[in-house]
């Protein structure tokens, strides 16, 4: 009996031992869980930041790398355009033969002494065809015609002295779409044999074609020899400009053109190329950096920096102010002048001295 008392005792102690150590084995289990979500919370806190910091470092790189970096603009050599002023005349003049024709054959259409037969049995709309189909080859003759004059005129503008004569040599254009068009527009308006449907659309292409050819054909930004050859001894630079528009650029990073690709040549190219007006923004620089040449001491800072920009272009102080002296011959657009004009007589005296100055050397 003692011995069964003693071996229950032992048991139950034995199940006691067995119960702590399990105990303090799911003990053990808990508290390192415990720890090894506290540590990964911590480790997020950490790397969170990390996180952000690498990103914000990152993002610029990006940015900055040639994948994401804006492509470089191109700029193209100029291209003298091809041929002489005089063979564009000639080329213009066969062009206005050739429309003044096409109307010619238009009238005939009206008498009915040349019509294309398009369709059998419908004399009236073989008429309408062939009035239209006329009507057209005369455009597109007076529409080339007119750009190939106006090509000769940069190349070989007019001398400004007759205003008169050079508004009318400009204007050619002009005046023979008229001549190519208004005779055949009196005819079908005077024609009373037309059937009213034909003459209505028949006047009114004519009408119509008339004014395209006008506004094709109308020099809104003409240029006389004295101002091509005050551009050409002003300009000693290579300017730039886009195929577009009609102004020429001193600065390559004029603000008109920052983004785009552009030729770059001789003010001369440029006039040839229809480019015909100084920019008005370069021209706002020239007359900043022509009053800080002026007036160096009272000169803002940006005054001084674009005078340091033309500088670097090959521009002398001297010709920066002659430039902006004389920028109405230019023909720029704006008002970019009063500052100069205010203190011409200044210009002047720092001209004469530097004329003085190059006579002694």
């Amino acid at each position: 009996m003692a011995e069964k008392i003693v071996r229950d005792k032992a048991k139950n102690a034995a199940d006691t031992v067995k119960k702590s150590v399990e105990t303090a084995k799911n003990t053990e289990k808990k508290a390192a869980a415990a720890a090894k979500s506290e540590v990964k919370k911590a480790a997020e806190k950490v790397e969170k930041p990390a996180k952000k910091a690498a990103e914000a470092v990152e993002k610029p790189a990006k940015e900055t790398t040639p994948a994401a970096a804006k492509p470089a603009r191109e700029v193209k050599p100029a291209k003298a355009p091809k041929g002489s002023s005089i063979l564009y005349r000639v080329l213009a003049f066969v062009l206005w033969a050739c429309a003044i024709t096409c109307e010619v054959f238009a009238i005939m259409a009206l008498t009915k002494n040349f019509v294309i037969r398009f369709s059998k049995g419908n004399a009236s709309n073989n008429v309408l065809f062939t009035l239209i189909l006329f009507i057209v080859l005369d455009l597109i003759f007076a529409i080339i015609a007119a750009q190939l004059w106006k090509r000769a005129n940069r190349i070989s503008p007019m001398s400004e002295k007759n205003k008169f004569l050079f508004y009318l040599w400009n204007e050619l254009g002009v005046i023979m779409a008229i001549i190519c068009f208004l005779p055949l527009i009196i005819f079908l308006l005077k024609d009373k044999k037309l059937d009213k449907k034909t003459k209505i659309i028949a006047t009114v292409v004519a009408i119509v074609a008339m004014l395209v050819a006008g506004v094709a054909s109308a020099e809104f930004n003409p240029i006389s020899a004295e101002e091509k050859k005050s551009a050409e001894n002003l300009i000693t630079q290579d300017v730039c400009w886009t195929a577009g528009g009609h102004k020429y650029h001193i600065d390559d990073n004029c603000q008109s053109i920052r983004n785009s690709d552009y030729y770059k040549g001789t003010v001369k190219e440029a006039i040839d190329s229809g480019k015909g007006t100084l920019c008005a923004f370069c021209a706002r620089e020239v007359n900043e950096a022509a009053a800080a040449a002026m007036n160096p001491d009272t000169a803002t800072p940006q005054q001084l920096e674009k005078l340091a920009l033309l500088k670097e272009l090959g521009y002398d102080e001297t010709g920066i102010i002659s430039i902006a002296q004389n920028l109405e011959s230019l023909k720029t657009e704006g008002d970019v002048q009063s500052a100069v004009k205010a203190a011409e007589p200044e210009v002047n005296n720092l001209v004469q001295d530097e004329t003085k100055t190059e006579e002694k050397r």
